[in-house]
C-alpha cells in the first residue's frame, strides 16, 4: 500500500465539506491499495449549455481525485502540501445523465513530485475522460 495516511471515506467527505467538491456533489466512494474512486453527478451542476457533461467538471474531479491521492502519499501533512502543477486532460465520450465515475492511480510518487493518471467513465463502463495531473511537494508556510 502507498498510502502515508490514514483517510477514510468519511474524512475525505469532512475534508472537502464547503469546496468545490461538496458544490458538484463529487463523492468519495473506495480507496484501493493503491488508488481512490470517487463519483460525480451529471445534473445542472456539471453539465455545460448543450446538457451534456462539461469538460471543466471532468477537469475539476480529476484533479480532485490526484490531489487527495497525492496528500494521502505525504508522509507529514503537518509540515508538507501538495499543489498542482500541470493537468491535462482528452474528451472522448459525451455524457447526459447519470453519473461519471474516477479512479486515479499513481504513475510516480517521488520526495518532490507526483504524477497520477485518472480514467472517467460513465455508468456503462465506457471511458469519458483521461487525465493526467503534475503535483509538486511543498513545504507549509
Amino acid at each position: 500500500m502507498i498510502w502515508k495516511q490514514e483517510f477514510n471515506l468519511e474524512g475525505m467527505t469532512a475534508f472537502s465539506a464547503d469546496t468545490l467538491v461538496e458544490h458538484l456533489g463529487i463523492e468519495y466512494t473506495e480507496i484501493g491499495e493503491d488508488y481512490i474512486v470517487a463519483k460525480m453527478p451529471v445534473d445542472h451542476r456539471t453539465v455545460q449549455p448543450f446538457r451534456i457533461l462539461h469538460g471543466g467538471a471532468s477537469v475539476a474531479l480529476a484533479e480532485s481525485l490526484g490531489s487527495v491521492a497525492g496528500t494521502m502519499c505525504l508522509e507529514n501533512i503537518e509540515t508538507h502540501t501538495i499543489v498542482g502543477l500541470e493537468i491535462n486532460a482528452n474528451h472522448i465520450r459525451s455524457v447526459k445523465s447519470g453519473y461519471v465515475y474516477g479512479k486515479a492511480s499513481p504513475l510516480h510518487v517521488g520526495r518532490t513530485t507526483q504524477i497520477w493518471s485518472i480514467e472517467i467513465k460513465d455508468e456503462a463502463d465506457k471511458l469519458v475522460c483521461v487525465s493526467r495531473i503534475t503535483l509538486a511537494v511543498i513545504a507549509r508556510k
